[in-house]
């Protein structure tokens, strides 16, 4: 990836293909051989990382409104807590957004999801592993939900951490294209990749949709170091996703020292602790003995999965902080 991308820079005189044709190509041939439908370039759409994908088709999907004109606003339905830039995303669009909590397992609740579809509503995200829980719903869910939502209503399954799902039971959402026309999913080479600097992401679906939502993005927004990196990425990627069983392992040994109250679903490169109101004091206790982790006030905080010193740094920190402590309070 180094040298390709090297290579890329010696021509940064020139703009970048702004079709993104060889990345496109690339995809399509490298993810036609798990995915139900068949795949061109016509398939796939690629952007500034996952995320702004999903704004593109927030905006291809929803026409704004004010109500002072009459018009009333789209709806955009997502999960809650979930990705923060979901909020973002329908506001720029000018989309009403329509949070749907999570369930008791801090899953999407594809159920009230569902249920919450109106007359008004053009795009249902689903985040698969969730961002912050790191939690998964099933194929079989998935499924029926999909088989629920009217055609006219299209699904985005967000898959950004998908490289490190280790469930069977977790859906592949390639592997449902040729069943649902509606149904967009969305990945990145930000993560298990290793391109998050380089800001480059993909989204497939069917030729319509992707059409739609090429034609509301940025010209030349990929640039050419990130078509380059990300193509030789994909040539590389049994080296690259094979280090995602290093992160797994890290994982399972974070979950295996947290106390039983404190243990759940973990399918993404982080762990999700459940603290509620706790979450500010744990955060800032092990801050103090620097290891840092991200808090969601009054929720949890999600810490991150990196290598075996780093992990080694948290379990100790975890000891330190009396992580049994909180759980128990």
């Amino acid at each position: 990836m180094v040298e390709a991308s090297a290579r890329a820079l010696a021509g940064t005189n020139r703009y970048p293909d702004a079709s993104g044709v060889a990345l496109r190509t690339t995809i399509a041939q490298w993810h036609g051989l798990d995915s139900s439908l068949p795949l061109t370039l016509d398939n796939v759409a690629v952007g500034t990382g996952s995320s702004a994908l999903i704004q593109q088709a927030v905006l291809a999907c929803c026409r704004g409104g004010d109500g002072v004109d009459g018009s009333t606003p789209d709806e955009v339905i997502y999960p809650w807590r979930s990705f923060e830039a979901y909020p973002i995303f329908a506001m720029v669009a000018g989309a009403k957004a329509v949070e749907i909590p999570l369930d008791a397992e801090l899953r999407n609740d594809l159920g009230a999801m569902a249920a919450a579809v109106t007359e008004r509503t053009r795009l249902i995200i689903v985040c698969n592993p969730n961002n912050p829980t790191s939690t998964t719903v099933t194929r079989t869910e998935l499924e029926i939900f999909l088989d629920s939502v009217p055609d006219h209503v299209h699904v985005l399954l967000d898959e950004a951490y998908f490289e490190y799902v280790r469930n069977e039971k977790s859906p592949d959402g390639l592997s449902l294209l040729d069943r649902y026309p509606n149904l967009a999913v969305a990945r990145t080479f930000s993560k298990a990749f290793g391109l998050a600097g380089l800001r480059v992401g993909y989204l497939i679906g069917h030729p319509e949709f992707i059409t739609a939502v090429n034609q509301v993005s940025i010209p030349f927004s990929v640039n050419s170091v990130a078509q380059a990196a990300a193509v030789a990425s994909i040539e590389a990627r049994r080296e690259l996703l094979a280090r995602t069983d290093d992160t797994v392992a890290q994982r399972t040994r974070i979950l295996d020292r947290l106390p039983e109250s404190l243990q759940g679903q973990a399918e993404a490169n982080f762990v999700w602790l459940q603290l509620g109101d706790r979450a500010r004091e744990f955060a800032d206790a092990l801050a103090e003995r620097h290891v840092v982790v991200r808090c969601f006030d009054g929720d949890g905080v999600r810490i991150t999965v990196t290598d075996e010193a780093e992990t080694d740094a948290l379990l100790t920190a975890l000891d330190v902080v009396g992580i049994d402590d909180f759980a128990r309070r």
